[in-house]
């Protein structure tokens, strides 16, 4: 790593815009060790059984038809930056259209430096991710990654087996996988809010009803998620959830404060919320009466439904 590189270029931040995405990326990899991908043929195959043994037994359980994305990848910490520079690049861009300052080159470097640090801690702690590659141009397919060494350094912390904890973070991945797939409509319902909340702050207003159903949505992306994970998985997963949600919300004060700065408390509140939500709704309906969500974009929970999941069951019945 080498911070003091890492801060030359943020400094020398360039361009017309107010985020040169070129420097985040170089910027964020300077202060990040990228951490090893030497794999095992076991290891690698280990990958491979996990996500067809996901597939196969979220397939079963949620009675949804899905596909896997044609683009699976173990990932170091570097491959997992620069792919979400791009991300972070798409769902910024309506914002740097419209933006206006009054300090351009001094604003520049503070944004490419701000994106920087949370590019990076992201980095060090993103075990996995399902990307649907939202706002993407043409007809993008989604994505499927794991941060091997990420995975392999929080199996330690915890003190769990790695392979054991490894095949748990892919049945929670492909279990996104799993919502996308048996709801089409989900990619462009997530864009349009996104769009209509990104350009009212674009205009310099706030839309909270655009933010509010976004949240919602996300919630019960993260919650169906949470659910299945632990459902379908093939073996006892009672001590790695507990672990998991300890680590999610603990760390030392500087992993508290960017957690809190990164909007990750609001996250964890998405896991939790959507989860005791399908909770309730799967003990009620099963399993496939809770994947009724994905039916349509008027069958999603309301953030009031969320809360109170009676209220979906009358109105879904």
């Amino acid at each position: 790593m080498n911070p003091l590189r890492s801060l030359r270029t943020i400094s020398r931040a360039s361009g017309d815009g107010p985020v040169d995405w070129a420097a985040v990326g170089t910027a964020a990899k300077d202060v990040t060790s990228p951490g090893s991908l030497e794999l095992t043929d076991g290891e690698v195959e280990g990958y491979r059984a996990d996500v067809t043994a996901a597939r196969r037994s979220i397939r079963e359980l949620a009675a949804v038809s899905f596909d896997l994305p044609k683009t699976i990848e173990i990932q170091n910490r570097h491959h997992w930056i620069d792919a979400n520079v791009s991300t972070f690049r798409r769902v910024m861009a309506p914002i740097e259209t419209h933006t206006d300052v009054f300090f351009p080159d001094a604003s520049r470097v503070l944004n490419t430096g701000s994106t920087t640090l949370m590019l990076s801690f992201l980095g060090k702690n993103v075990l996995g991710q399902y990307d649907p590659l939202l706002l993407a141009e043409g007809d993008a397919d989604h994505a499927l990654y794991f941060v091997h060494p990420n995975i392999r350094r929080v199996a330690t912390e915890l003190d769990v087996d790695e392979d054991r904890f490894r095949r748990w973070i892919a049945f929670h991945e492909v279990a996104h996988a799993a919502e996308f797939g048996a709801a089409p409509w989900l990619s462009t319902h997530l864009e349009s809010e996104m769009e209509r909340g990104i350009g009212a702050l674009a205009n310099g207003r706030f839309d909270r009803d655009a933010f509010r159903e976004l949240d919602a949505a996300m919630t019960a992306v993260e919650g169906y998620a949470e659910l299945i994970m632990d459902r379908a998985f093939d073996d006892e997963y009672a001590d790695l959830r507990e672990k998991l949600d300890e680590r999610r919300q603990g760390g030392g004060p500087l992993a508290r404060l960017m957690r809190r700065l990164l909007g990750l408390g609001l996250k964890r509140r998405q896991y939790e919320r959507g989860k005791a939500f399908f909770e309730t709704v799967a003990d009620v309906r099963g399993i496939e009466g809770a994947s009724a969500v994905w039916e349509s974009p008027e069958t999603l929970p309301s953030s009031d439904e969320l809360d109170e999941p009676t209220k979906w069951l009358a109105r879904i019945d």
